[in-house]
């Protein structure tokens, strides 16, 4: 008998995804919400894998290197985009990214 299941793997990237949903919703803080990005891909990841291993395949893990080539570039784009709000605005929320149009 195992002690650790697929089941409790998809569990824990449900719950991976879900404090990211929570954190992209509730936060204003334009880096907490690329951080909770970044847990809601890692909650899919662990599901990917989980979903590769109990089936025998590596079609899932191979989604993953893809997934994590995503946020790589989303990590770098996000940053570039805080970077230059901060440094018009003095503010990194979410409130003023509309005022970065002039």
């Amino acid at each position: 008998m195992e002690l650790v299941t697929p089941h409790h793997f998809l569990a824990l990237g449900a719950l991976l995804f879900g404090i990211g949903f929570f954190g992209v919703v509730v936060r204003r803080n334009l880096l907490l919400v690329l951080m909770s990005l970044e847990l809601m891909l890692n909650g899919v990841n662990v599901a990917l894998v989980s979903f590769s291993r109990a089936g025998l395949n590596l079609d899932g893990s191979l989604f993953v290197f893809f997934i994590m080539t995503v946020a790589a570039a989303e990590v770098a784009l996000g940053l570039a985009l805080l970077v230059a709000l901060y440094k018009r605005r003095q503010s990194v929320f979410s409130e003023d990214m509309s005022l970065l149009r002039n």
